[in-house]
């Protein structure tokens, strides 16, 4: 099966990109918060942070309707449209005249966003079965070069070309010429070639109308979970926000400056995602326990080190907090079954997201009510020891996790023996 598996990789890869693209504009505006108060004549920083809250809501609150698409239609079409929609508002972001149109710029950008995981993360898990784990974590490179590509070339850009404008409409420009490649080179399972003479093509169920959950106590699972790992999102996107007027009020960082530390917070998840992922394949449980409270013991510690240790902390962080994501997605998608899986990933991230991108706006204004001793390292300690203290329990909605898969009778290895069944079946002489 050369051809046919050449075909798979060449789309995993292109999810890849596209997840780079995703995460890119998340994070993009972190170094640019202060230029932003500046120029758009804001009256305080959080205006500024709010901008990345609200794109965070507008691209969490469509997850479930676009989970639900995700199920009934193509994939790769929603992939290509989300992304050409996030890079037109990314554009109009950069062109805004005023806060108001900022804002909506933002929120059209979140929502084309918004189409990127329930797709992309139930075509993966159909893609390889056999593996989720691995698949993802490969898949999570692209998010971990987004995260380093989006401050790190803000907060260059800013600083070469004198407005925070031009690198913004430089990304929604370079978005969109990912999405047209996408639509030209990405293959479905419909799409890939013959496994055999018969001109048998890969046959997978297509999805069907199922209920998300049967029983009321595997609901109360779902949203346990859902409502645990909000938390490690919550004080993921806090660390990025709060990190950025950190660096630049307490220890003096530059833009550029702020924006290269930022980027090694995720440089290191190039390595860390496909590793972990690969791992977990063999223990969820203990692995992402693991990776989180070590993140948990990295927060606690950022606001404690001098600046000449700031970014080796800010890596080790990034390099176990970012490795969860391809775990924790891994497990969602293995307790459920194939028919419902772009909802499910749709619903759990519309709460954990939601949640979690409240805290843009919340460490703003944290950081604000500081005044004059936002200056003082000391006044950050009690933040980052919220925020640690957050990740450390967000552990618990791994076992709810495995409760469900128990309760829907699912095997990892069993629902992937099963998947692959079609295949060796079309190979059979």
């Amino acid at each position: 099966m050369p051809q046919e598996q050449s075909h798979r990789n060449r789309t995993l890869f292109l999810v890849g990109v596209l997840h780079a693209f995703t995460h890119l504009y998340q994070v993009a505006l972190l170094p640019l918060y202060l230029r932003i108060q500046q120029d758009l004549n804001l009256s305080s920083v959080e205006q500024a942070t709010l901008l990345v809250t609200i794109l965070g809501v507008a691209y969490f609150l469509p997850s479930y309707p676009l989970g639900v698409m995700a199920d009934r239609f193509s994939r790769k079409k929603l992939l290509g449209i989300g992304l050409a929609i996030n890079s037109l508002g990314f554009i109009a972001l950069g062109l805004a005249p005023n806060y108001a149109w900022a804002l909506a710029a933002a929120a059209i950008a979140g929502f084309g966003g918004s189409f990127y995981h329930p797709a992309a993360t139930a075509l993966v898990a159909q893609l390889f079965p056999e593996a989720k784990g691995r698949a993802l974590g490969l898949v999570g490179i692209g998010a971990s070069t987004g995260f380093f590509a989006g401050p790190f070339y803000t907060g260059w850009r800013v600083v070469s070309s004198g407005s925070w404008r031009f690198p913004v409409c430089e990304l929604g420009a370079f978005g969109l010429l990912a999405a047209g490649l996408f639509f030209l080179l990405a293959h479905e399972h419909s799409e890939l070639p013959p496994l055999s003479k018969s001109n048998e093509k890969l046959s997978i169920s297509p999805p069907v109308s199922a209920p998300l959950f049967p029983t009321t106590a595997l609901w109360f699972l779902f949203l346990g979970a859902s409502f645990c790992f909000s938390m490690r999102d919550f004080s993921g996107n806090a660390m990025g926000t709060s990190a950025s007027l950190f660096l630049q009020n307490a220890h003096g960082f530059s833009p550029k400056s702020t924006g290269l530390a930022l980027s090694g917070l995720y440089l290191a998840s190039v390595i860390s995602n496909p590793l972990f992922g690969s791992l977990s394949d063999r223990g969820r449980m203990r692995w992402v326990a693991f990776v989180l409270i070590i993140a948990a013991s990295m927060i606690s510690l950022f606001p404690r080190v001098p600046a000449a240790w700031i970014s080796p902390v800010l890596l080790t962080y990034g390099f176990f907090f970012m490795a969860s994501y391809p775990i924790v997605e891994a497990a969602l998608m293995e307790s459920v079954p194939n028919s419902v899986r772009g909802r499910v990933f749709g619903l759990f991230i519309t709460v954990g997201g939601l949640i979690g991108n409240i805290s843009h706006w919340v460490a703003g204004n944290w950081i604000h009510k500081l005044g004059p001793t936002a200056a003082q390292v000391a006044s950050y300690l009690p933040l980052y020891a919220t925020l640690s203290l957050l990740v450390a329990l967000s552990i618990c909605g791994l076992p709810l996790l495995h409760a469900i898969r128990k309760r829907e009778h699912l095997d990892p290895l069993e629902t992937g023996a099963a998947a692959l069944a079609p295949l060796r079946a079309a190979n059979d002489p």
